[in-house]
């Protein structure tokens, strides 16, 4: 063999190989891209949590699925939790049982079941005892992830001498400032008088309780005046409620204004508005693109005199336009919070300090006319 044709191939060989390196290359790099240019997408999750009868120890959840594991947690409106699942991998999981720890806890009424992160990747909920720290819940357009069910004990599992509640007669639509009345049918099974408590809750939460007194096999009307002020606005899971029984339905509530914000006040350190808003969000201070201040996170509903105060680093002048927006989100992820918008347009107000100044000078050269006039 000539050292020409040997030489040839090496060559070729050589060539081969460094094709071979250029695809695995081109394929590590390919796999690892998210990574290279910093996308990472947000963790996600669905549940499907069905009303159903049970032995009063454990609910059981039709569907779940977690883009990075974790837990799902049941609770009933109160400030600890009845139970938490076993640690859930990645993926969709069906027909999951969680259980209360102590099996002394009674899971039964209207429960609702979220879907929280193992953000310490220890596989063990710690969400309580770092006050929110850690294993925060699974985000939906600014919402945990969860869902309500009502939940009954299976009459053949327990026995029990819970009132029963016949059935409940709730408004299908009202508004976030006004009171409805919400009334139920309540039967007494047993054949001996009884006292018990009554419930009414909104989403879980418990916002007006009744003792009822009734003699053996007595049923009765019970009416809730329910102030719906500062709930936000959507569809509203409402029940009655006895010791171990319940009735569950939806209302439809609609936020009682437009949208707005109002500059009342102004100076060089801070700004004062008044702002409806139908979202949890906050209100922030600009010029152009430039982020001056936020206020503190605000609740659905309407607030007076919410205060915006300038960072210590923002120069800002008499005669500058600024503008006042309010936003959906947090104070303290302003990257990732939206301008609430209103018939397509953002929720904002401008005005300057010199304009705000001479409003209110204004007024108060008016009212000394009026006291004058006196």
């Amino acid at each position: 063999m000539s050292s020409r044709a040997t030489f040839g191939t090496i060559k070729r060989v050589t060539a081969i190989l460094i094709a071979i390196a250029v695809v695995l290359a081109a394929g590590i790099v390919v796999g690892q891209a998210p990574v290279i240019f910093g996308v990472d997408e947000d963790p996600s999750a669905s549940i499907s949590f069905e009303d159903q009868e049970n032995d009063g120890v454990s609910v059981g959840i039709d569907e779940v699925t977690l883009s990075d594991g974790g837990f799902v947690v049941i609770t009933d409106g109160g400030d600890e939790p009845l139970a938490v699942s076993t640690y859930l991998e990645d993926g969709t999981h069906e027909n999951v049982t969680v259980e209360s720890e102590d099996n002394e806890t009674e899971l039964a009424g209207q429960l609702t079941a979220t879907v929280h992160q193992d953000t310490t990747g220890d596989e063990t909920f710690q969400y309580y005892e770092t006050d929110g720290e850690e294993d925060q819940p699974y985000l939906e357009d600014g919402y945990p992830v969860s869902d309500t069910a009502s939940v009954t004990l299976d009459e053949d599992e327990a026995v029990s001498d819970s009132f029963v509640v016949e059935s409940m007669t709730a408004p299908e639509s009202a508004t976030t400032n006004e009171t409805i009345s919400v009334t139920a049918e309540v039967r007494n099974p047993t054949e001996f008088a009884q006292q018990q408590i009554v419930e009414f809750r909104l989403n879980g939460t418990v916002l007006e309780r009744q003792i009822l007194e009734l003699d053996g096999g007595e049923d009765r009307e019970v009416t809730f005046e329910v102030d719906t002020s500062g709930t936000p606005p959507g569809t509203q899971a409402i029940g009655v409620y006895t010791d171990d029984d319940g009735e569950i339905g939806e209302i439809e509530l609609e936020f009682h204004t437009d949208p707005s914000i109002s500059v009342v006040d102004a100076d060089t350190d801070e700004v004062t508005v008044d702002v409806a808003t139908p979202e949890d969000g906050f209100v922030a201070v600009e010029d152009d693109d430039e982020l001056l201040g936020t206020s503190d996170e605000l609740e659905a509903g309407e607030h007076e005199n919410v205060t915006v105060e300038f960072d210590e680093n923002a120069s800002v002048e008499d005669d500058d336009e600024l503008t006042a927006v309010v936003y959906e989100g947090d104070p303290d992820d302003v990257d990732d919070a939206e301008p609430l918008e209103h018939d397509d347009e953002p929720v904002e107000a401008t005005f300057s300090i010199a304009d705000i100044e001479a409003e209110d000078e204004s007024d108060d050269e008016d009212d000394d006319a009026g006291d004058d006039d006196e």
